[in-house]
């Protein structure tokens, strides 16, 4: 991977952080290019990481001249400009590359008509801590994906996190889970937060209680051999306050919540696709 061209179509919080990943994982800065919309971007990515970025509202075609030659071309880009995008390169695109896409929804057959038999597709779900090095990216491949190339779509991931390859058919199904779990856990954050104030606690006294609650819990649940269950078990002593709490969520059934929750996310997943 290390010798090859890379171009990162649509340089958003995603693709700056795939960027960043493959910087500091040794990648050549002059073996990738990226693309944004504006020139204050573009120049902010090519002073801050020394790559060739260029800007659609300079050039209208930026993306078009950012693939050409890229053995490894990434479309960062929104779900719904995914077809598009890709429909304006293809001609560009180098025979025998692989195009990853990291939108929702879109799947690969529907990417492989819009390209030559020779350019092989890959689906990628990374999430938001791949901006810390911490992500987690479902992978899926297309039809045209040799082993090799499947090889190295997970060590470009693996230099923002961990990375699990599933069948295409459960890659929206992850992303209900790893994609928008973020979400979630910040939503506690959110809920927990409000919570403390209520308790007679400042902004900031509840904010520091429930960041470092949450930094120290999921370190823990991330580096013990105990689960998830077994280690809530051992906070909630029989009849204490923490089992107080719980019931409360039990009564509430959050698990059905989340059930409910995950397959609306799920449906919209579809939906995109379809759109």
């Amino acid at each position: 991977m290390e010798n090859q061209q890379i171009a990162i179509i649509g340089t958003g919080s995603m693709g700056e952080a795939i960027l960043s990943g493959l910087v500091k994982a040794g990648i050549k800065p002059g073996n990738i290019r990226v693309t944004t919309k504006t020139s204050e971007t573009s120049t902010a990515l090519s002073s801050k990481y020394q790559v060739n970025a260029r800007n659609l509202h300079d050039e209208n075609a930026a993306n078009a001249l950012a693939v050409e030659g890229a053995d490894v071309v990434i479309l960062a880009v929104k779900p719904n400009l995914i077809l598009e995008t890709l429909g304006a390169i293809s001609s560009n695109l180098k025979s025998g590359s692989m195009v990853i896409s990291v939108a929702a929804g879109i799947t690969t057959s529907a990417m492989e008509k819009l390209v030559e038999t020779s350019v092989a597709v890959v689906r990628a779900m990374p999430n938001t801590p791949s901006v810390l090095g911490l992500g987690l990216t479902g992978i899926s491949r297309g039809s045209r994906v040799s082993e090799e190339q499947l090889d190295q779509a997970e060590k470009l991931f693996e230099t923002v996190g961990k990375v699990i390859v599933v069948p295409e058919d459960r890659i929206d199904a992850l992303s209900t889970i790893s994609g928008s779990g973020p979400a979630y856990v910040f939503y506690f954050a959110e809920k927990l937060i409000a919570a403390a104030i209520k308790l007679g606690f400042t902004q900031q006294e509840a904010e520091l209680m429930v960041k470092e609650t949450f930094l120290g819990s999921s370190t823990l649940l991330a580096d013990s051999n105990l689960s998830a269950q077994e280690l809530r078990s051992q906070v909630s002593s029989p009849n204490g306050t923490t089992m107080q709490a719980t019931a409360v969520f039990d009564q509430a059934n959050l698990e059905k919540i989340f059930s409910e929750a995950t397959q609306a996310a799920l449906a919209r997943a579809i939906e995109l696709g379809r759109i």
